[in-house]
C-alpha cells in the first residue's frame, strides 16, 4: 500500500546530490547508492524521520539501523572507538564494513534508530554518490537497504522504485552497485564479534585484528544486536530451496558454476550467479537475480550449493535467510 508521496527519481550528480541533501534536511526519505546496496536514508537525529523510514519499509522497530557518516571524525562524534574498532576503521573505511560501538556521550542518533540499545552501528560508505551526499549533509544518515522489510535488497534504482514508489520522496539513480551484498558487521563491545557476514570477508577482518572473530551468543531474537540479524530476511515471495542437487518440475534454478543438474532442461528459467565460479561476481548478482526469479511464476527457486569461504559466507547467510519459513 502506497503512502501517497510523489516519488522523484533524479540522476546522480551535483544537482541530484543537492536535492538529496535538501530532502534530508527537511526530514524526508532519500534512496541512494552505496557500494553494497541502495540505502534508504534519513537524518539520524530526526526521530520523526526515522519513524517514517520504519513505516515506509514496514520494518520492525526493534531492528536497529546503521548510521552512515562521511569519515572517521564524523563517526567519533556518535560512537566510542576502542583499539580494535580504530584498526578496522583505518584498514577498511571507506568500505563495506560496519562497526557496532558504544554510543558517544550526547550521541545525536535518535534512540528509535538504535532500537533503544546503548550501542550504535556505524559505517563510512565508499560510493562517491553516498560520499557526496553525506559530506553535503554534514551529519549522520541512517540508511537501511532501500526495500520493503524482508524483501530482497536493491542493487539498482529500478529495484528501489518497485518497492518504495509512493513511500519516499527521492531516489538518486547512481547505476548498479558493485558489491551487491550488505556490509559485514563487527561488534566492538569487548572481544570483536562477527554479527553479520557481508561484503568484507571474515578472513580480511581477522588478518587486521590478528585473531579470530567470535560468534555472538544466542540472544532474544526479537531484539537483534545489529541490522540484518532477524532469522527470516532478504526473502522473495517464491519458496527457496537450498543445496539443490536436481531441479524439480516447475522450479526456477539459481545456479553457480556449471549448471548441469538433473531436471535443469525442464526448469522454468535458469540464472547463474557466476558461470566461472567467481564469488565476487556471485555476490554482486545475488539480490538482482533473486528479484528476477521471484517474478517468473515458478513454483519454487532451487539454489545450487555455493562455497562458504570468502564472500561465500555472506552469500550463504543471505540465502539461508531467504529460505526461512514465513508466516
Amino acid at each position: 500500500m502506497k503512502l501517497g508521496l510523489a516519488t522523484r527519481i533524479v540522476a546522480a550528480g551535483e544537482d541530484g546530490a543537492a536535492k538529496a541533501v535538501k530532502c534530508l534536511q527537511d526530514g524526508g526519505l532519500v534512496a541512494f547508492p552505496t557500494e553494497t546496496v541502495y540505502g534508504l536514508g534519513c537524518d539520524a537525529a530526526n526521530a520523526a524521520a526515522v519513524a517514517r523510514l520504519y513505516q515506509a519499509k514496514g520494518r520492525p522497530s526493534f531492528n536497529p539501523l546503521i548510521a552512515h557518516v562521511a569519515d572517521l571524525a564524523a563517526a567519533e562524534r556518535i560512537g566510542r572507538f576502542d583499539g580494535d574498532a580504530r584498526r578496522l576503521a583505518a584498514a577498511f573505511w571507506p568500505g563495506p564494513l560496519t562497526v557496532v560501538v558504544p554510543k558517544a556521550d550526547n550521541c545525536p542518533v535518535a534512540d528509535l534508530a538504535t532500537a533503544g540499545l546503548d550501542s550504535v552501528a556505524i559505517r563510512v560508505p565508499a560510493h562517491p554518490v553516498a560520499q557526496t551526499i553525506l559530506r553535503g549533509f554534514g551529519g549522520a544518515v541512517v540508511a537501511p537497504s532501500a526495500n520493503r522489510s524482508g524483501h530482497v535488497s536493491p542493487t539498482a534504482a529500478a529495484h528501489v522504485h518497485v518497492d518504495l514508489d509512493g513511500r519516499v520522496e527521492l531516489i538518486v539513480d547512481g547505476g548498479p552497485v558493485s558489491v551487491g551484498v550488505e556490509s559485514s558487521i563487527v561488534g566492538c563491545l569487548g572481544a570483536p564479534l562477527l554479527l553479520r557476514p557481508g561484503g568484507l570477508p571474515r578472513e580480511a577482518i581477522e588478518a587486521v585484528l590478528g585473531r579470530a572473530l567470535a560468534h555472538p551468543v544466542a540472544s532474544d531474537p526479537t531484539r537483534p544486536l545489529a541490522p540484518g540479524m532477524l532469522a527470516s530476511h532478504y526473502a522473495p515471495r517464491t519458496k527457496v530451496r537450498l543445496e539443490a542437487s536436481r531441479v524439480e518440475p516447475g522450479e526456477a534454478l539459481l545456479a553457480f558454476g556449471e549448471a548441469a543438474l538433473p531436471g535443469v532442461d525442464a526448469s522454468t528459467v535458469v540464472m547463474n550467479l557466476s558461470q566461472q565460479g567467481d564469488l565476487t561476481e556471485a555476490a554482486a548478482n545475488l539480490f538482482g537475480f533473486l528479484r528476477a526469479l521471484d517474478v517468473k511464476g515458478a513454483t519454487g527457486i532451487a539454489v545450487m550449493p555455493v562455497p562458504r569461504h570468502g564472500l561465500g559466507e555472506a552469500i550463504n547467510d543471505r540465502l539461508r535467510r531467504a529460505a526461512m519459513p514465513r508466516g
